[in-house]
């Protein structure tokens, strides 16, 4: 278990490698000057900026440098925002995001085990039925449009009661939190769904279900100790890589809903063209990501005694 616990994190470090380097050779294909534009920069802080980075030196030089500072844990100062760092930024904003999607996923995955199960246990009548049209529905509109419909939704409610039942926007209570979180988890549901659904459908006819029945084992414990225990193991074989996608994918709901998350930031150095920002954002979440894939794969070879790792 230690070998592979060790191949995994040098995998993970070569992921995150690939991905800083990406992300520098991409931002320096961009059209245009990070230190030109609106941002008032004076010539003497122009040229300091230029030898901290390296603009004004080749571009392997810059990457070198650019590598040394994220190696080091520094993701550079933002060229926007007076006397920012990058650092500074994802330690203050990140918690926000992080905050929002684990309430998504803890919704995501408590409903998609439970209407997953419960769609295959009344497999072809109406329940099922029901259920996977809403699932459909769920994968398939974008979450802009489901925010978007939620903020409407939460306006006329609001407006018809004539008391502000929930927070339109903003951020700072519970309050706030419950729909955009519902929001940001709703996609993610729908496809843990369809997955706990076929999952379990396996998990019904299996033989050891069958020898459990035959013995005389109460329902309910054939259903939590030998149904869901199984067909759940796949569900928690993707949902690092969900609550990774959830915590650092809301950019939209965040903007919609006038969350202070670390996605909104990135979207506004976008649109500002931020080099620093955005290239230490982009790092940030895929390392981010790499670490959620490992600590699930860990986690899976304890959860299922039938792995076996060489």
């Amino acid at each position: 278990m230690g070998r592979y616990a060790l191949k995994r994190i040098f995998q993970g470090i070569i992921t995150v490698w690939f991905i800083a380097t990406a992300t520098f050779f991409a931002m320096h294909a961009v059209p245009g000057d990070p230190l030109s534009g609106d941002k008032a920069l004076t010539e003497r802080i122009r040229a300091n900026l230029e030898v901290k980075y390296g603009l004004d030196k080749p571009l392997m030089v810059q990457y070198g440098i650019y590598l040394k500072s994220i190696v080091q844990g520094d993701f550079g100062i933002s060229f926007t925002q007076e006397n920012r760092q990058v650092n500074d930024i994802i330690k203050e904003h990140f918690p926000v995001s992080a905050t929002l999607g684990i309430l998504a996923i803890v919704f995501a995955g408590i409903g998609g085990v439970l209407w997953g199960a419960l769609t295959a246990l009344y497999r072809n009548r109406l329940p099922d039925t029901i259920i996977m049209f809403l699932v459909i529905l769920g994968i398939s509109v974008p979450s802009f449009v489901v925010a978007a419909l939620g903020q409407l939704s939460l306006v006329n409610l609001n407006g018809w009661t004539g008391v502000s039942i929930l927070p339109i926007g903003g951020w700072g209570t519970v309050w706030h939190m419950i729909v955009p979180s519902m929001v940001l988890g709703l996609s993610t549901m729908a496809y843990l769904t369809r997955l706990m659904r076929s999952s379990m459908l396996e998990i019904v006819s299996a033989d050891f279900v069958r020898t459990a029945k035959a013995k005389g084992v109460p329902p309910t414990q054939i259903f939590t100790r030998h149904q869901l225990r199984n067909a759940i193991l796949p569900v928690i074989t993707v949902l690092g890589p969900a609550i990774a996608g959830i915590t650092t994918g809301g950019f939209v709901v965040e903007i919609i809903f006038a969350i202070p998350g670390l996605g909104r930031y990135f979207v506004q150095a976008v649109q500002q063209l931020d080099y620093t920002v955005i290239m230490g954002t982009t790092v940030f979440y895929g390392a981010f990501l790499v670490f959620m894939v490992i600590l699930v794969d860990i986690i899976y070879g304890f959860i299922d005694p039938r792995v076996r790792l060489e």
